[in-house]
């Protein structure tokens, strides 16, 4: 098994305009630019960076293959939910969707290159649906007046509230039993629920999912062309060494080689999106 503590840090995007996606995130989704340079942004809540954003201006967009389905923004309770979707509708941002999942409530959207992404928050574990001892996320209404209500006399215009994190990740895969040899034999995440057979949501220590996998984008969908808009790679933070190299040891035994990188080692999955598997105390 995986470490208990390994989590999703840092997703690390390509994108077409650096300057529009930018103010599309600070403005829309309240982050906070952490550095930047000419065509790259680093962006979070102030803590860790939670966001990384590549210009290319001639990346091909492309759709029906592998790569991001969404990334998924926690926030630390149901008020800060509530103002995010407050900033929201404040900003005419284009809503695809909101749902309670049990487990959690969540808000759909895009960003201005088509990304999507999902801003949530978790109920505490012993809300969790369960049946038979198994998770059961389902996806009924949430009533989004009554969320609004919540969001209290805050200012709508304040960034994401600190303790912000990368909840999780959802792909595109080619082939369920492909990513369930390698998310869960040989990486080592535990099977958290399966939505009948085009979905998996795998966890480490217990969570609900800290990646999602489906074949919505076609069973045997292929890979985006190299450069692509969208997910460069994303990030599973490590507490430690040691449990690095516990990793490291079963993509060997699985023989799969990482490309190594000083603490941390970036490898694909067999749809080919791209983790990098990061030791405590490092960023990328």
């Amino acid at each position: 098994m995986i470490d208990p503590g390994a989590h999703i840090g840092a997703v690390h995007l390509t994108i077409s305009d650096l300057r529009r996606s930018v103010r599309f995130y600070e403005t829309h989704l309240g982050f906070t630019v952490h550095r930047r340079d000419d065509r790259t942004a680093w962006l979070g809540a102030g803590g860790p960076d939670l966001l990384v954003l590549a210009q290319c201006e001639t990346a091909p967009r492309v759709r029906g293959t592998t790569g991001l389905y969404h990334f998924a923004i926690l926030v630390p309770s149901r008020a800060d939910l509530a103002r995010a979707l407050r900033r929201l509708v404040a900003t005419d941002t284009i809503m695809q969707g909101a749902a309670d999942h049990g487990v959690s409530e969540a808000l759909y959207l895009a960003d201005e290159d088509g990304t999507g992404i999902e801003i949530y928050r978790d109920r505490p574990r012993e809300q969790w649906p369960m049946a038979g001892g198994q998770l059961r996320m389902g996806a009924d209404p949430i009533d989004l007046e009554a969320l609004l209500g919540e969001a209290g006399k805050a200012d709508s215009t304040a960034g994401l509230p600190p303790g912000t994190a990368i909840g999780h990740v959802h792909l595109h895969v080619s082939r369920l039993d492909e990513a369930h040899a390698f998310y869960v034999d040989v990486l080592g995440f535990a099977v958290m629920q399966r939505y009948g057979p085009s979905a998996l949501f795998v966890a480490a220590g217990g969570y609900h999912h800290h990646i999602g996998l489906n074949t919505w984008a076609g069973v045997g969908a292929p890979p985006p062309p190299p450069g692509a808009i969208g997910l460069k790679h994303f990030v599973v933070q490590l507490p430690d060494a040691a449990a690095l190299a516990a990793v490291a040891a079963r993509l060997a035994t699985a023989g799969i080689t990482p490309e190594p990188l000083e603490g941390a080692l970036l490898v694909r999955d067999p749809a080919k999106n791209a983790i990098l598997l990061l030791a405590a105390l490092h960023q990328h």
